[in-house]
């Protein structure tokens, strides 16, 4: 909520039993309801909320708290259905950056997470209004509300005065109350999501009577797959469907169901969920598409008004394969084959897909939801579920959008540490980007930023869905590579070389093996064998012999995984050997993954499974092999890393940055781009390093500032500023390397001459002593929030696009990859030259993070050019842009 918006805005969240409530500001509307709300209270609560039993007291705080909220002032009502169920509020004194706070819940809503909910949202509200301190008198018998206060997650300390405890909570949140937050959060999404995917009962609501109808091929699947709830059918033209007794309406039903599947007509379903919330349902299925605006917000309003999570519109439908729930509620054709993958897609025919592959190579899922238009349930709620979930092991994602991408990334990374996440890239193109505004808007492509929240969050990135059920085959299979050297064993020396090649390719290497493991293998293999790495056999050998040579290699420790690349051969067929068996039969290490490619096999990617229950992935090509195994790698590498610290740089003045923000967007409320006396105080603020300049607006000023400013390099740069002259170098704004009081002058005249009105002034700077020419900027996805942006500067910077992004706030492990992504990296560390200091680089983009981190308004930022050296680096010139913005908590509980 922010205060624009928060007089009006009602907000939906979970309690801890997966409920839902909802949290609006209290107003003078609300007075009797919230005085109803105290005379209910049993005598206990109230004794606890006023230290006194008195009816009166809940009159004088319905009349307090039930006025219009002000800056020292917001009251908070919880509401389940129209109830109230809980009042928060907060009051300043003298100090407006203390408040006071009142507490209540009702009676029969204890220990739910009504209290800590409301305390959550009050304390976002409190920190926009520039309170940092919240202040409590709580009884010292008053248990609950002190393990309350003490679960939070914030720092609170407790002065105890006789019967009572004034306690200070700081309002400063950090990691301690994120996780806090974090377990609040999933303990109540995957409450919340059990009639979904655990449901004790499901109702098929437009359950069809011919054949080929949607609600009738769900029908179909729940029963033929044995469903272990109850099931009904809902069609009020129909006696049965299915031998199943058919009710006319879902409020027909003799108790009301978990889980309601529409597969109505788009008119009919805000009708129809409206009915089933009434009824009693606790979570629906939408599969009917074609719902226009209006109609999405009508069922969406209906979920929220009556609790019920959702799935859809437009989806295939939900699927549980555990024994105990046996949930088939989709129209595919073919049913899920129980295993341990959970998958979430937004596109049915994804899903469709997906399912038939994991089936295909015997991985099954745990789970599978489709997300459809996805208008409630999420990604982040099924990485929370299967979080939770004993039986998944890996997950497998299709997501077109990110509703709130900072929690999913955080979510994300405590998943990843446990199993493989993996999704597919959808949506990489470019095509309909608006024209970007910078330089550095533009090296943030919507690509760019996709990939850095993967990156960063240890997700498994591919580009397709072959690709996708590729890597899951090895993942699912095989153990992780200690790093990315590939033994490449073929019994046909041209099929090595290609797969040799495909390794490389894929950003593996194909090491020389030891003297000592070459001559051990060229003792066992037939005679012609060679054993340079890659390893040829010759089609004479035979399959014990390759599964000794594979053996010994895996156990070498000279490699970190082993390619065995066969093809068949008249040799192998006239003497019935059948190598394939040679990899099945093979007792290589556990540490080593094994991969096989035969390119005689029709499939892409199949599991060959040996006697000891284990399972090898064979491909088809070499480059399918190849790119799994990179995958792999860089999955091992992701977890060996130690998670991010947070870089929070010393020497920055946040307070003094918004006082400077909100002087400009007086002036400009639209927003726009400060001059550049405006920027440099902007940077000074984080300490951001940058050359020394004046500004000029007279022919002799110019001279004047040179003459003070040229120092060691002897020259300097003029540049023309106005405020239709942010990009000066294109419309020929600058000259460099001016020498002398009469180049300066002539360059001004000039300037003026040539650019007229649209001048108002000049910078003069002194040169920058030569460098590594850079980028490093910021910018604010509408959707991801702050991307730093860093790479290769100059003119050619949008021309090479070698730039590389990551999601603020940065931790010192983002800042390494930033600055060893970019294909410029080796510049930066001594290739051909002198190596940049990385300290400062480092410093920078930290201190970058923190300013786009701590700045909503912030749009954009650009450092360049930035010019690294060996003593360190220096921003040669800087432009920023500024919109009118508010912020927002990524990690404040609430529904969509």
């Amino acid at each position: 909520m922010t205060e624009t918006a928060s007089a009006v805005r009602t907000v939906c969240a979970l309690l801890a039993d997966g409920s839902t409530v909802r949290l609006r500001p209290a107003g003078p509307e609300d007075r009797e309801q919230v005085l109803r709300f105290y005379r209910e209270m049993s005598a206990d609560s109230l004794r606890n909320r006023f230290f006194m039993v008195s009816r009166r007291s809940g009159e004088r705080a319905a009349d307090r708290l039930c006025t219009p909220g002000g800056p020292g002032h917001r009251t908070l009502i919880a509401l389940h259905g129209d109830r109230p169920i809980g009042v928060a509020a907060y009051e300043t004194g003298d100090d407006p950056a203390a408040a006071e706070i009142a507490l209540a819940v009702a009676d029969d809503f204890h220990r739910r997470g009504v209290g800590t909910l409301l305390l959550e949202h009050l304390v976002h509200i409190a920190r926009e209004h520039g309170v940092t301190a919240f202040t409590a008198d709580v009884l010292a018998d008053n248990h609950p509300l002190h393990r309350v206060l003490a679960d939070l997650g914030l720092r609170v300390t407790r002065r105890y005065d006789g019967t009572t405890v004034h306690g200070v909570i700081r309002l400063e949140p950090d990691e301690t109350y994120r996780s806090a937050v974090d377990l609040r959060g999933r303990t109540a999404g995957t409450a919340s999501l059990r009639p979904l995917l655990r449901p004790r009962s499901v109702a098929v609501i437009g359950a069809g009577t011919k054949a080929g109808s949607v609600g009738r091929a769900i029908l179909h699947n729940l029963r033929e797959g044995h469903f272990r709830g109850l099931l009904h059918a809902v069609n009020p033209h129909a006696r049965a469907v299915l031998r199943l007794p058919a009710y006319g309406s879902v409020g027909d039903l003799p108790h009301p169901p978990d889980l309601a599947v529409l597969a109505v007509p788009a008119a009919a379903v805000p009708g129809v969920a409206e009915q089933c919330g009434r009824a009693g349902v606790k979570a629906l299925a939408v599969v009917a598409s074609g719902l226009d605006a209006a109609r999405t917000a009508q069922l969406t309003a209906a979920c929220r008004r009556w609790g019920m999570r959702m799935v859809g519109p437009n989806c295939l439908g939900v699927a549980n394969t555990e024994p105990d729930v046996r949930l088939d509620a989709t129209f595919a054709v073919g049913r899920p084959l129980p295993g341990t993958a959970g998958v979430a897609v937004q596109s049915g025919g994804v899903g469709i897909a997906l399912l038939d592959g994991l089936s295909r190579l015997g991985i099954g899922v745990s789970s599978f939801v489709s997300l459809g238009d996805k208008r409630d349930v999420s990604g982040n709620d099924l990485l929370q579920w299967w979080e939770c979930d004993d039986r998944t092991g890996l997950v497998l994602l299709h997501l077109e959008s990110f509703g709130n991408p900072r929690a999913f990334s955080r979510t994300a990374r405590r998943v990843t540490r446990q199993m493989p996440v993996l999704t597919v890239d959808a949506g990489r193109s470019t095509a309909g980007r608006r024209a970007a505004a910078s330089h550095t808007a533009a090296a943030a492509t919507p690509a760019m930023t996709r990939r850095a929240l993967f990156r960063q969050a240890g997700i498994t990135a591919t580009d397709t869905l072959g690709e996708l059920l590729e890597t899951a085959a090895l993942m699912h299979s095989q153990p992780l590579p200690d790093g990315v050297r590939v033994a490449v064993v073929s019994n046909a020396g041209g099929v090595g070389v290609l797969a040799a090649d495909a390794c490389a390719d894929a950003g593996l290497a194909v090491p020389e093996l030891p003297t000592a493991l070459t001559e051990e293998l060229l003792a066992m293999l037939p005679a012609g064998a060679g054993a340079g790495n890659p390893i040829d056999t010759t089609p004479a050998v035979d399959a014990a012999t390759l599964a000794a040579g594979v053996d010994r290699i895996a156990a070498s420790e000279a490699v970190d995984a082993v390619l065995v690349a066969l093809v068949p051969t008249a040799l192998t067929t006239a003497v019935g050997t059948d190598l394939v068996s040679a990899l099945t039969s093979s007792a290589h290490p556990a540490r080593c993954p094994l991969v096989a490619v035969l390119l005689d096999q029709p499939e892409r990617v199949r599991l060959l499974h040996t006697d000891e229950g284990r399972a090898v992935p064979a491909y088809g090509e070499a480059q399918s092999a190849a790119r799994a195994l990179r995958h792999a790698a860089e999955r091992a590498h992701w977890l060996a890393r130690p998670p991010g610290r947070p870089m929070r740089p010393a020497g920055t003045d946040p307070a003094a940055a918004r006082t400077l923000i909100a002087e400009f967007l007086a002036e400009n409320p639209a927003g726009g781009w400060p001059d550049a006396r405006q920027t440099a105080r902007l940077l000074d603020c984080y300490g951001i390093p940058r050359l020394p300049q004046t500004y000029v607006t007279t022919e002799r000023e110019a001279a004047e500032a040179a003459a003070l400013l040229a120092g060691r390099a002897g020259a300097v740069a003029l540049k023309a500023q106005g405020p239709d002259l942010i990009h000066t170098p294109e419309r020929g704004g600058v000259h460099l390397d001016l020498r002398g009081e009469r180049a300066v002058r002539t360059a001004h005249r000039e300037l003026t001459a040539r650019l007229g009105a649209a001048m108002t002034g000049a910078l003069v700077r002194p040169m920058a002593r030569r460098g590594t020419e850079l980028l490093a900027g910021a910018v604010q996805d509408e959707v991801f929030g702050a991307l730093v942006v860093f790479g290769s500067g100059g003119t050619t910077s949008e021309l090479l696009a070698d730039h590389a992004a990551r999601l603020a706030p940065l931790t010192d492990t983002d800042v390494h990859d930033l600055l060893t992504a970019p294909r410029c990296a080796p510049l930066l560390f001594g290739h051909r030259g002198a190596p940049a200091d990385p300290a400062s680089l480092k410093d920078l983009l930290a201190r970058l993070s923190q300013m786009a981190d701590d700045l909503p308004e912030l749009a954009e930022a650009e450092c360049a050019p930035l010019i690294a050296r060996p003593d360190g680096c220096t921003v040669a010139d800087a432009r920023v842009r500024l919109l009118p913005r508010r912020a927002s908590d990524p990690y404040l509980r609430r529904l969509p």
